[in-house]
């Protein structure tokens, strides 16, 4: 049975995660530039990302099948990061549970809207996001880069 479940202090399968991660996140390699920041996490900043932060993830039985990471914004949104679904559950809608959950956590703290960013060459991201209800609100480049390397969308909560 799928259910979303937040990422609590019980949690034990960092390792496990992060193969989700991953996995969720190949199809970036060569494509982006610089390269995700994924490639940096380890199950030890993971686990000290999610204290920091509120996870969540959607399995099914002991499968991971995706997650989700949110920051507070105060006043202005709730930042989604490291929004994954494994590849062999995409299309399922786990993706937009998951940001259905971030929703519902936005309107609990009363924040008025969600804030991502995503890479200039996903186009495909674009799109989905778009569909989703996000407009892109701002360009912004890496440090060290002199061009728009990611973009920023945001979707307003009615």
């Amino acid at each position: 049975m799928i259910e979303i479940v937040g990422i609590g202090e019980d949690f034990d399968r960092w390792q496990d995660l992060l193969a989700l991660i991953m996995a969720s996140f190949a199809y970036m390699d060569g494509v982006i530039d610089p390269p995700s920041s994924a490639h940096r996490l380890t199950p030890e900043n993971l686990a000290e990302k999610a204290r920091a932060e509120i996870a969540f993830m959607v399995r099914d039985g002991d499968e991971l099948l995706g997650c989700l990471f949110c920051r507070p914004e105060p006043p202005a949104s709730l930042y989604v990061g490291k929004l994954c679904v494994s590849p062999k559950a995409q299309g399922k809608g786990i993706g937009k549970l998951l940001l259905q959950q971030a929703e519902a956590l936005a309107r609990e703290l009363a924040l008025p809207a969600l804030r991502l960013e995503t890479r200039i060459e996903l186009l495909s991201n674009h799109a989905k996001f778009a569909a989703w209800g996000f407009v892109k609100t701002a360009e912004n480049a890496h440090a060290g880069y002199d061009h728009t390397t990611s973009i920023e969308m945001t979707k307003f909560l009615g």
